[in-house]
């Protein structure tokens, strides 16, 4: 079983002591992501297991899909995570926030 939440179940704002883990690609992060998300796509994710942070996160990718594979091995790995169902696209849909480092308008890809 992957520990799964919808956005309906995240608070508004997100506890302090949550990282956001978006597991998309460089092109969907660039796009936009949740202000002060970690960055570190799927595929690299197991060689950089020591850049992530101790504690809770929410893990994230466009729909929910790849976020699940995350939880479930970083889950294996002893990590406190939660998948977010529906991913970035029901993040952007509740209104949450988006950032991009560039500057543009944000949106989900």
């Amino acid at each position: 079983m992957i520990p799964t939440v919808s956005i309906d179940g995240l608070p508004d704002p997100l506890p302090e002591d949550l990282t956001v883990l978006d597991v998309r690609e460089f092109s969907e992060w660039e796009a936009g992501h949740a202000p002060g998300a970690l960055h570190i796509p799927l595929g690299v994710l197991p060689v950089r297991l020591q850049d992530l942070p101790e504690g809770r996160m929410l893990v994230v990718c466009k729909v929910g899909g790849r976020s699940a594979q995350a939880t479930m091995y970083l889950g294996q790995q002893g990590y406190d995570v939660v998948n977010l169902e529906g991913g970035m696209e029901d993040w952007a849909g509740a209104g949450r926030p988006l950032v991009t480092d560039s500057g543009d308008s944000p949106f989900v890809a």
